[in-house]
């Protein structure tokens, strides 16, 4: 069961993304939150799988909230993921920094956020398409370049690569390419340490940067 704690300062969103989530029977709303330190108590105490956070919360934001989460070892294990919309890119490029495990927007379509909390569950990480075009197209010159190139990787690891950059889950790599999602998982791990990134998200603004 995928345990998540729910975070926006607007109930009437929280009731609608609890709509959608609790009709998935693999999927458990454990809690919501008005704020961000709301947020932060909530996570410590529940030890949720996926936090979807809010960004744009009075007091503590969602931006510092999500900072603190990562940071706090009695939250470990919490993945975040941020909820944004276009006018936010400022807040999606910040999140980026602080290890968000995923982006969505919050007028996604109900089965992407399913499957975005079920991706981020699982390890992966869930980037809106919608969001990686934007992100990229603003914040591409913001990145800071890097030397190394793909030459180290094989023939194998740039085909999950192009498999990853295009938004395939772990279990969606391993149907294409007939192999077992934990050789993926394997794979994914030896491209980041080749690369010198930090996570599955880096990876996709590196691809498209390099």
């Amino acid at each position: 069961m995928i345990r998540v704690v729910l975070v926006d300062d607007q109930a009437l969103v929280r009731g609608g993304l609890r709509a959608i989530l609790d009709g998935e029977d693999d999927i458990d709303v454990v809690g919501e939150a008005g704020d961000g330190a709301q947020a932060l108590r909530l996570t410590a105490e529940l030890r949720p799988d996926v936090v979807l956070m809010d960004v744009k919360m009075p007091g503590m934001d969602g931006l510092a909230a999500t900072r603190r989460i990562l940071a706090d070892p009695m939250c470990r294990g919490s993945k975040v993921v941020v909820l944004t919309t276009f006018d936010l890119d400022e807040y999606v490029y910040e999140a980026l920094r602080l290890s968000a495990s995923g982006f969505l927007l919050k007028d996604s379509d109900p089965l992407e956020l399913i499957h975005g909390v079920r991706v981020v569950a699982r390890g992966d990480a869930m980037l809106s398409p919608r969001v990686t075009a934007r992100l990229i197209g603003e914040f591409a010159h913001r990145v800071r370049p890097m030397r190394k190139t793909f030459d180290a990787l094989t023939e194998r690891e740039r085909e999950v690569m192009d498999r990853v950059v295009a938004g395939l889950s772990n279990e969606e790599i391993a149907r294409e390419l007939f192999l077992s999602p934990a050789t993926v998982k394997t794979h994914v791990s030896r491209i980041l340490g080749k690369l010198g990134v930090r996570d599955r998200v880096q990876l996709v603004v590196l691809a498209h940067t390099t």
